[in-house]
């Protein structure tokens, strides 16, 4: 089943189309693999939870783009355009936006290990908020800021202890995770009073990430009933009364069968739930409404993406499995080698054909578990068929590589029939562009 929309659909060819675009003819324009973005999409995600704030919230809030989904110039031009933030983890995804003319006070920047370099870039900058994983990290902003005669505006990252019903490796608010700082073993509080005591750091509040992939509204109250219980505590014990809470992304998108099939007006009914939480617990609490950070990634880019290759070898085994191999692999997308994660392909050249047969779809790595994933229901595939395969667009791009030294793919925005590079296709001098034989070795 697909989970199909106005710009995800077969059209009267009997092709998958995306963005109006037909993937027959994207895959001739651009060859395979090729990672294909909708951007009408990608925009309506965008609109739907800043539009949500602005109508619950009274716009006293700010969706900040999850950039480490998927980060190119052009994502962060969208995200300008929408007028919306976004979040930053590295100096590379700081450097990224930047070049792109993001404006850097509508930036947030994370990670558990900030380099000092990246600190340094990120004060330099003008970065609007840092969010502090560490006492040394906190130390070290302390120092930077202090260096260039400004106070820079921080959160203090928490761990409210909300496991939410996910896959281990992404859960990111149990008592074992390296991000955060634990509310139920002092150490939030030992940091609140660390930060508060520097005077080139200007702490708002606090953050908190409880996971991703996400679909239990449930977990998201409890963890905003648990930062506000902190933030009450806080101002009781300390005198600090927080005026920014971030309570991070992670709300689940549909991968295949299985996942809910979530619509945009249900992603808003997410977010209202954890507005309508923060509301009524600041009036019980007596605290005052923080302003609301918000950092959806998967969900404004991961159902936006597809990913297209071409069918090259066909190997079945008697009795125990059938491989249809692709020109692509984990070198673009890991995740199945990763988190076993789960994926829906269609034959995108026979899309309306009914499924007959249960195949492994693999890469051309040289490794053994080098599959797209498992078990997929499709059409008997022959060489040179064109696999689509849904979802991939968030943590695909991100995360590829140039393993055995294959081309990551080159990545296109569609809307309305139209189709645009804004990853542009590799070439072998890319591969050895940073290469150098010492003199010795001539």
């Amino acid at each position: 089943m697909i989970h199909t929309r106005d710009t995800l659909k077969i059209n009267e060819k009997g092709h998958l189309e995306i963005g109006g675009a037909d993937c027959v003819e994207l895959a001739a324009q651009f060859s395979t693999p090729l990672y294909v973005f909708d951007e009408a999409y990608i925009r309506r995600m965008m609109r739907v939870y800043q539009d949500t704030i602005q109508a619950e919230y009274d716009g006293h809030g700010l969706v900040l783009y999850a950039s480490k989904a998927f980060s190119c110039e052009a994502i962060y031009a969208i995200a300008k355009q929408e007028g919306i933030g976004v979040d930053v983890v590295s100096g590379g995804e700081l450097y990224t936006a930047l070049r792109a003319g993001f404006p850097a006070q509508k930036m947030t920047m994370h990670g558990n290990n900030k380099l000092p370099h990246e600190i340094a870039e990120a004060l330099d900058a003008k970065v609007g908020m840092i969010v502090v994983d560490s006492f040394s990290e906190a130390d070290l902003i302390e120092e930077e800021a202090a260096k260039r005669g400004r106070v820079q505006d921080v959160l203090i990252r928490i761990n409210p202890g909300v496991e939410a019903h996910t896959h281990a490796y992404v859960q990111t608010a149990t008592p074992d995770s390296k991000f955060g700082f634990s509310v139920a073993n002092g150490a939030a509080e030992e940091m609140t009073a660390h930060v508060l005591a520097k005077p080139h750091l200007k702490l708002h509040g606090y953050h908190c990430h409880i996971g991703s992939q996400i679909f239990e509204k449930q977990s998201f109250v409890l963890a905003v009933q648990k930062n506000l219980a902190f933030m009450a505590e806080m101002k009781k014990k300390l005198g600090f009364e927080a005026d920014a809470l971030n309570m991070g992304g992670g709300f689940g998108i549909w991968y295949a069968e299985g996942d809910a099939m979530i619509d945009v007006d249900g992603y808003a009914g997410y977010l209202r739930a954890l507005l309508t939480t923060i509301k009524d617990g600041c009036r019980e609490l007596g605290l005052r409404r923080p302003f609301v950070y918000l950092e959806p990634g998967r969900s404004i880019v991961g159902e936006a993406g597809i990913t297209l290759y071409t069918v090259g070898a066909i190997k079945e085994i008697p009795g125990i499995r059938k491989y249809v191999a692709v020109d692509g692999g984990m070198f673009d997308n890991p995740r199945y080698a990763l988190y076993q994660s789960k994926y829906t392909a269609v034959l995108a050249n026979r899309a309306a054909e009914e499924p007959c047969e249960l195949v492994s779809i693999a890469g051309k790595c040289c490794e053994s578990g080098d599959l797209i994933g498992v078990d997929f229901n499709l059409p008997k595939a022959r060489t040179g068929d064109l696999i689509a395969v849904l979802s991939t667009g968030a943590y695909n791009y991100s995360m590829a590589s140039n393993y055995n030294r294959n081309f990551i793919p080159a990545a296109v925005l569609v809307k309305d029939g139209k189709a645009d590079y804004i990853v542009k296709r590799q070439t072998y001098e890319d591969l050895v562009r940073n290469d150098v034989i010492p003199d010795r070795l001539k």
